[in-house]
């Protein structure tokens, strides 16, 4: 099951139901997640999942630019309740009908409205309910949904509007510049000069897709990256299938061994990083052979844990520079030329395409105006209960994902509370509930919502301080510590003095 942009057949023509239990906002990993989880664990529950595209998908629909695929394995990437099959490292394509096919299985879609955009939430205290103001993209059409819970599944960055920086002289490029996000479905960069900006996953994931069609592919990175390399494949499922056990079971014991090597190898990256830092780069020595600058160009000034580590399957961005396809050149960026790109260095790249591989640009709560009884809510102000719900906003979840884990992981522990909370709420006769810092910790500075000197990737700190604060305590921040989160969060006490219904 796959949808395309434009599939407006998809809309039904009814207008959404006006009176609501929840309301999702989002239909990519996370708002699927937790159409799932309604469905399954509290039937009966009426909800809607509002989707601004065109279709279901998130980050898998908007993100088309050649080679797009997942950065994180599809085992913990996926669903818990949903096996994964394929490949650990997946297509978009392959990921697309995965979710499709848990929305078919389901019957999800009919609780699905796409091409319906929020355009603001405001909570009513006398009536506890949110009253959400919706267009309809295909007619313009705007109309009102209250709902009684808000689960925010949108995202973390803005899909229309990636990060390109202004450098000087961009406008004088006599070529096309391209973010990523917007790849248009007519560039040709066949025998072409490709610059790729950007040294991330997704720079990883575009050099090695272009190389062999273009010209020459430079990735010029102002500083290097750590990347992880292996098989695009988990021996262990391979060795399952073949003994013939169930799918489900392999999607469980690969999924469990996955984790556990991923804890241990955070753990590694704090207690040892020295080593973890050699073996990252050995590994790519290997590949690019003893003669290639890999000091200049692949060892990083930061320590490994602090950011994400993208996975090369079969190491074919540095296939793609061993045969001369592909090259890195590391520098800071003077100006934009009409024919390229001058370095601080004085040298100048040739080109003839440029691609901004940038970053994201981040979005807090899907850019959504909200208000509680008309008055403006400002999410940078408020304290973050277990980085999910927050302090003077009842009634409403929030999904934000793992920085080292895949951010499904988070989807189902999230999910996990939300259908305990709603009827913990009505066993109590409670119609709101919004977490309150205990009176010791009132006054207190809060943090920011990640600390820079654990976690520092450009997009988040370009705009940390538009997210949610931390404060003293467990409790008060969004752990970033998938391995120990499994246990706490299905034994959280929901009636803990952090919560207040009324």
């Amino acid at each position: 099951m796959d949808m395309q942009a434009g599939d407006d057949q998809s809309i039904p023509a009814s207008a959404p139901a006006e009176d609501l239990d929840v309301l999702v906002v989002g239909a990519g990993m996370s708002g699927i997640g937790a159409a799932w989880h309604l469905t399954k664990r509290l039937p009966g529950t009426r909800f809607l999942v509002l989707e601004a595209q065109g279709g279901f998908g998130g980050t898998w629909r908007t993100h088309r630019f050649p080679g797009i695929r997942s950065d994180s394995d599809l085992h913990t990437f996926g669903y818990s309740f949903k096996p994964w099959t394929g490949p650990p490292i997946a297509t978009a394509a392959e990921i697309k009908t995965y979710l499709g096919d848990i929305i078919a299985e389901n019957g999800l879609d009919a609780h699905i409205r796409y091409g319906h955009k929020v355009l603001s939430a405001d909570w009513s205290g006398a009536e506890a309910r949110w009253t959400v103001t919706v267009r309809r993209e295909k007619t313009g059409e705007v109309f009102v949904v209250r709902a009684r819970f808000l689960w925010m599944c949108q995202g973390y960055y803005r899909h229309e509007q990636g990060y390109t920086p202004d450098w000087p002289g961009l406008a004088e490029f006599a070529g096309p510049v391209v973010h990523p996000q917007t790849w248009p479905e007519d560039l040709d960069t066949r025998d072409k000069r490709v610059v790729v900006i950007g040294s991330g996953a997704t720079a990883a994931t575009l050099v090695p897709a272009l190389a062999g069609r273009a010209a020459h592919v430079t990735m010029l990175q102002r500083s290097p990256t750590f990347f992880r390399t292996g098989r695009n494949a988990i021996e262990l499922a391979e060795t399952l299938r073949q003994l013939q056990v169930d799918e489900t079971w392999i999607h469980e014991i690969v999924r469990r061994k996955i984790l556990f090597d991923q804890d241990a190898f955070t753990r590694q990256t704090y207690e040892n990083p020295e080593r973890v830092k050699a073996e990252l780069i050995g590994a790519v020595k290997a590949v690019l052979g003893p003669d290639y600058d890999v000091d200049t160009h692949f060892t990083p000034r930061y320590r490994p844990w602090r950011q994400r580590i993208a996975f090369v399957p079969d190491a074919d961005l540095f296939h793609a520079i061993r045969r001369g396809e592909a090259s890195v050149v590391t520098g800071e960026i003077e100006r934009f030329t009409a024919g390229g790109i001058r370095l601080a260095s004085g040298e100048e790249i040739a080109a003839d395409v440029v691609v901004t591989a940038t970053g994201f640009t981040l979005s807090v709560m899907g850019d959504i105006p909200f208000s509680r009884d008309g008055v403006p809510i400002d999410f940078a102000e408020t304290i973050t209960w277990r980085g999910m719900m927050f302090t003077g906003v009842p009634n409403l979840a929030w999904v934000f994902g793992y920085f080292r884990a895949s951010w499904t992981l988070r989807t189902d522990l999230v999910a996990d509370v939300v259908c305990r909370l709603l009827p913990h709420m009505a066993a109590k006769g409670a119609r709101a509930v919004e977490p309150v810092l205990p009176e010791e910790a009132k006054g207190l500075d809060a943090g920011p919502w990640t600390d820079p000197e654990d976690f520092n990737p450009g997009y988040l700190l370009r705009d940390l301080d538009r997210l949610p604060k931390t404060g003293p305590g467990e409790a008060w921040r969004h752990s970033q510590d998938y391995w120990r989160d499994k246990d706490v969060f299905p034994s959280l006490d929901l009636d803990d003095a952090a919560l207040r219904y009324g």
